[in-house]
């Protein structure tokens, strides 16, 4: 069943911009919501806008899009979503409300789609990832504390299971962003970035049973 949402404007009687790429990829590119990071016209994340301008080609650049810049993006490895799909009236950001309604057709998502490396862009994005799948929220100010996104942007953080490298809003990027994001996510590819755990010690036999 699909969230219930209101927004100014329908698109074949849909407000929300689904997640959009491939369902068994590896690294799982999650935003804000759609009039922060795009899609609100073209019902594909990341496109239509700035961010998508800035941040597509890089992740062209790695392999992961096999476009320089498009509104229907050929993907590979990637599967690209929102915290909060809703496409919102008059432009304003979610409410907390809006955001935990939500929450949970994300979690699942995230879930299902069980990419080993996630990159959130943003502070609000970074927060909830931080929170809900790693150990480190308030080391890097995410308890009321002021996180510092331009420290973390292509930083590689080990979470709870998933591999986390935060992206700064493409929309403050400085002038070495878009390279120290492309030589992050590089390196990444070249080394052996699935985590899994060998729960075969707990099992009879030596066989081992590895899971994520």
């Amino acid at each position: 069943m699909r969230p219930s949402c209101q927004c100014e404007e329908r698109h074949d009687g849909d407000c929300a911009v689904f997640g959009y790429g491939d369902a068994n990829a590896d690294f799982h590119l999650i935003g804000d919501h759609p009039r922060t990071h795009g899609g609100t016209e073209t019902n594909v994340p990341f496109t239509g806008g700035e961010v998508g301008e800035k941040l597509q080609p890089v992740l062209n650049d790695v392999g992961l899009l096999g476009d320089v810049y498009s509104n229907e993006p050929t993907i590979a490895n990637l599967f690209m979503s929102y915290l909060h799909m809703s496409r919102l009236p008059d432009g304003r950001p979610p409410t907390p409300k809006e955001y935990d309604d939500l929450e949970r057709f994300f979690d699942a998502e995230l879930r299902a789609i069980a990419a080993h490396v996630l990159l959130p862009v943003g502070e609000t994005a970074t927060e909830h990832v931080f929170w809900e799948f790693t150990a480190q929220a308030d080391k890097y100010g995410f308890d009321g504390g002021t996180p510092d996104m331009a420290a973390l942007h292509a930083e590689e953080i080990k979470g709870r299971g998933f591999l986390v490298v935060p992206i700064r809003d493409p929309r403050e990027w400085d002038s070495d962003d878009g390279d120290e994001l492309r030589e992050r996510l590089t390196g990444i590819l070249s080394s052996d970035y699935q985590q899994s755990v060998d729960l075969g010690r707990f099992m009879p036999g030596a066989d081992p049973y590895v899971v994520r």
